[in-house]
């Protein structure tokens, strides 16, 4: 039986890639190891884990994540408050496919998507 998924994103600067996820996104570290070249960020009830790509262009990466969030407008706001930029096409939105979302692009250039059923 399938419990969770944990997808794996590509990440070129670990340091800057755990600062912008815990300061801007409000994830912490999650795990008590520091393994070398490897992230995992932890928020409410969703991780997502990073692997070392030193060669990663970000302007060339097609990382993407889907993450279902409830009180959307809220977390929304808090990213805005926090000055953190969202995507240009990704504004905050209902779509036609029954779901209120929007995107931004992490430093690495994986684009997250955040979406709550309407």
């Amino acid at each position: 039986m399938i419990t969770n998924i944990h997808p794996k994103l590509p990440m070129v600067d670990k340091e800057f890639t755990r600062n912008f996820y815990c300061n801007q996104l409000g994830f912490h570290e999650f795990g008590i190891s520091n393994y070398d070249g490897y992230l995992m960020m932890e928020k409410d009830s969703i991780q997502i884990h990073f692997f070392e790509f030193k060669d990663l262009n970000p302007n060339e990466n097609y990382g993407q994540v889907y993450i279902r969030i409830d009180n959307i407008d809220e977390y929304y706001q808090s990213l805005l408050d926090n000055e953190t930029r969202i995507h240009p096409n990704g504004k905050l939105g209902k779509r036609p496919w029954g779901q209120n979302e929007f995107s931004l692009l992490d430093p690495n250039g994986n684009l997250l998507t955040f979406g709550e059923s309407i």
